[in-house]
């Protein structure tokens, strides 16, 4: 993009006849992106854990909608059989046609704990689930027009490390915001790796990663460890009026980079997009340049063996 261009809402292209599946969507930037979405004409379906979450989310995104009826899944992405029945309805919903798929949900710095299936809570929701659903929905993707997925990273993968021998923190001490920080690197790894091998494959389908910067959401204090600047550092873990006014952004603003990913033509495989000004942490949307580990293949590669040993799902594209 030009160093001068401010892309906005208002640069969204009609969206009337596609499909997108947005996960994590009865709050927050997934349900900013999914009433903005709608409110450009696509079809939306609200992926959502809670019902009662969910149904409210489905109202809001209603009342926004100028296409087709938006419409609930259900999907936990703690529980890989969830997935699965969320990948189905969604196919089932579709006819088997989806042209955006939104990565969105995340869990953030949240105690030790273990999804359904036995890995850790921030890799396994974060990551696992997501990639699952990836591969599951694949074949509706490239049934699609001008398919894309859109993989949500975020700047506290900035220092992170992805530890392929032990994901789920079985040998190594526990810490929330190193499995955080690593979640979300696997977040943007495997958004890569995603979009190298549809390439490989010949497939239309691309894969882009974005990040928000520093979004308000009232999960700020997760977020300080993955900041270097001290002082930033220390208006979000203290949750500082001072930094929420003048450092973070609004789910209005923050929501950019990611409808930017889903929407905007000028949207290339393996890009990463994200805030331009301060660091990364606010701004309009901008394509960045993908961290060192993002841009191996061999860590690439890495990621996605042992996401396929733990989930004992089948890769697509393989």
């Amino acid at each position: 993009m030009a160093a001068h261009a401010r892309w906005t809402e208002a640069d969204i292209p009609d969206q009337t006849g596609r499909t997108v599946f947005v996960t994590g969507a009865n709050s927050g930037l997934g349900l900013r992106m999914s009433e903005v979405l709608a409110g450009k004409g696509a079809r939306v379906l609200l992926g959502c854990r809670s019902p009662e979450r969910g149904a409210k989310a489905l109202d809001q995104v209603r009342a926004a909608a100028t296409g087709e009826a938006p419409e609930l899944v259900r999907l936990d992405l703690a529980d890989i059989d969830s997935v699965r029945e969320a990948a189905k309805k969604v196919q089932e919903l579709t006819g088997g046609k989806l042209d955006v798929l939104v990565n969105n949900a995340g869990v953030m710095a949240t105690p030790r704990g273990h999804t359904k299936d036995g890995f850790e809570t921030q890799f396994g929701t974060n990551h696992l689930g997501h990639a699952v659903l990836t591969w599951l929905l694949m074949p509706s993707l490239r049934n699609g027009s001008g398919a894309r997925v859109v993989t949500l990273s975020s700047v506290a993968a900035t220092g992170a490390r992805i530890d392929i021998a032990d994901p789920n923190f079985e040998r190594r001490m526990y810490n929330p915001g190193s499995a955080y920080g690593q979640s979300k690197l696997s977040n943007q790894v495997f958004a890569l790796e995603l979009d190298r091998r549809l390439r490989a494959a010949g497939d239309d389908v691309i894969s882009v990663a974005a990040h928000p910067g520093y979004t308000w959401t009232g999960l700020g204090s997760g977020m300080a460890r993955s900041y270097r600047n001290p002082v930033v550092r220390a208006l979000v873990a203290g949750g500082n009026r001072i930094g929420e006014i003048f450092i973070a952004q609004n789910a209005r603003q923050g929501t950019l980079p990611q409808l930017f990913a889903a929407t905007s033509p000028e949207a290339e495989g393996g890009d990463y997009i994200g805030p331009r000004g301060l660091g990364g942490l606010r701004g309009a949307p901008v394509k960045v340049r993908p961290l060192a580990a993002a841009r191996s293949e061999s860590l690439g590669a890495a990621l996605w063996d042992v996401t396929t040993k733990l989930t004992g799902v089948t890769p697509d594209p393989a």
